[in-house]
């Protein structure tokens, strides 16, 4: 048994400087979790209740924002629950849980955006061909694939951490990540394992990055000889490209920040590091699929109509 963690509770430290104004972050955090909830189960009840909307495009939006409740529920909560409370701690068991949930989160976001990429690559670049592939059988593989593979992964990846003996207690952040609870090893423990899981998990994203670069290279070759393909291309790739590069954008940040950031930033500055694929994306996506695509639109408009009348 000597490898087994001998630490049963960790210690949050993303809190300490916010003692003088507690309240007002837990108002601002409560009202903007209340909103998140709000947006993305619109979103997926609109999808889910009109029968129109179970196209592909729509129903892996639907999947987005199933995804943005998911990570949003693994953080928040906790979070609000870390406000009211004296010192902010995590058992060893609900830290792991955490790392899991927000590195899978992240990553089925990646996932989503590729199988998203595919979906307007169909339709721009191969539209006669559209309604032969992307069949319901087609779709829900690459629904389960954009969900399993991040699973997969991190359970490996959660799994391989949990065996190893700490010699730490304190996370310098405001949530578990799998990277720092490595980091927290005693100086004789074999972490190989480890960092190979991770570089493989990096490169199969990585990978997923640049099939989506693949799709858009096609897509934007094909919009530049057809004038109705790049309308297209407007109502339905913009908002994914716009989903896309802030969430490569805060996830760089945080990456970048957790391996070779400096310890001297402020504790505010590196909190919102931390947390920015937490707080963007899952408000941005359901406000910027909604007021672009044309359908999800008319159906919010239609909607607002009805409750005034």
């Amino acid at each position: 048994m000597d490898n087994v963690s001998v630490v049963r509770v960790f210690f949050l430290s993303g809190l300490n400087e916010t003692n003088n104004y507690i309240v007002t972050l837990l108002t601002f955090t409560l009202l903007y979790y209340c909103v998140i909830l709000f947006l993305n189960t619109s979103i997926i009840m609109i999808i889910i209740l009109d029968q129109n909307l179970h196209e592909p495009m729509y129903l892996l939006l639907c999947c987005f924002c199933i995804n943005g409740l998911y990570g949003t529920t693994g953080f928040y909560p906790k979070f609000l629950f870390d406000l009211f409370s004296s010192s902010q701690q995590i058992s060893y068991e609900g830290c792991l849980l955490q790392a899991f949930v927000m590195y899978s989160f992240a990553c089925c976001d990646l996932s989503i955006l590729a199988v998203m990429a595919y979906d307007r690559y169909l339709a721009i670049c191969r539209p006669l061909h559209y309604h032969f592939v992307m069949t319901k059988r087609r779709l829900s593989q690459l629904i389960c694939f954009s969900w399993l593979t991040p699973f997969s992964l991190f359970s490996i990846n959660v799994l391989l951490t949990s065996r190893l003996k700490l010699c730490g207690a304190k996370i310098d952040r405001l949530f578990c990540v799998n990277w720092v609870i490595v980091k927290l090893t005693c100086p004789d423990t074999d972490t190989i394992s480890n960092n190979i899981t991770a570089f493989f998990t990096i490169f199969i994203y990585v990978c997923h990055g640049f099939f989506i670069i693949w799709t858009y290279m096609h897509m934007i070759r094909t919009c530049v000889r057809s004038k109705d393909d790049r309308a297209k291309f407007m109502q339905t790739c913009v908002p994914h490209l716009v989903s896309l590069v802030t969430f490569l954008v805060a996830m760089l940040f945080d990456l970048m920040h957790m391996r070779f950031g400096s310890r001297d930033l402020p504790q505010s500055t590196q909190n919102f590091i931390a947390i920015e694929f937490l707080l963007i994306s899952p408000v941005m996506n359901p406000l910027i699929y909604g007021f672009k695509l044309t359908k999800i639109r008319n159906r919010i408009v239609g909607l607002v109509y009805f409750e005034r009348k």
